[in-house]
């Protein structure tokens, strides 16, 4: 591959950029995270219900998956995100157990299932997150829990820092490709 195609491919990869996570993290940004996650759903939803079948079946980028995968992927990938979140405020630094995204969206349930499902589950799992994300304290927010292949500790405001990123960063994925194919 040339530089150009390389950096075409990564730039395919991360639309916006890989997840950064700020050493100094401020009530606002707090705030603000909060308030992506809370409109994810709403925003995927309207994006992809005027799509058909067939562009539901599209990659969004070269060996990369559908946009019916990357869906159900942003649910499963959120949905142990607020496992996370909820381990971490209940038990002391817990080691949390990670899971194949790859091999996820390679299941029937993601190459199978209408993305209507992972919607409608993604309304109801982000307004469960926002509500405890919500009535979190600032203490509750530097609660941390253990990353098992690397042995990080991560803050829960860091996460909540990736997992904003997470749902803009796919969002980019879906909207990019909507656009460049003259879909809405």
């Amino acid at each position: 591959m040339t530089k150009q195609e390389l950096e075409e491919l990564e730039s395919l990869k991360y639309p916006i950029g890989k997840s950064e996570i700020p050493k100094d993290i401020s009530s606002e940004d707090i705030k603000r995270w909060i308030t992506e996650i809370s409109e994810l759903p709403e925003k995927l939803t309207k994006a992809v219900n005027p799509l058909s079948k067939k562009q539901l079946d599209t990659t969004y980028r070269p060996e990369g998956w559908t946009l019916k995968q990357l869906v159900h992927h942003i649910a499963d990938s959120h949905m142990n995100g607020l496992l996370r979140f909820k381990w971490a405020l209940t038990e002391d630094e817990p080691t949390i157990k990670v899971y194949n995204e790859k091999s996820f969206a390679e299941l029937n349930d993601s190459t199978l299932a209408p993305v209507d499902i992972s919607l409608d589950f993604l309304r109801a799992l982000h307004a469960r997150w926002v509500i405890l994300l919500e009535n979190m304290s600032s203490s509750d927010f530097e609660r941390t829990f253990v990353h098992p292949q690397s042995g990080t500790r991560f803050k829960l405001k860091e996460m909540l820092a990736h997992y904003s990123w997470h749902g803009r960063h796919h969002f980019a994925h879906l909207s990019n490709l909507i656009k460049s194919k003259g879909w809405q």
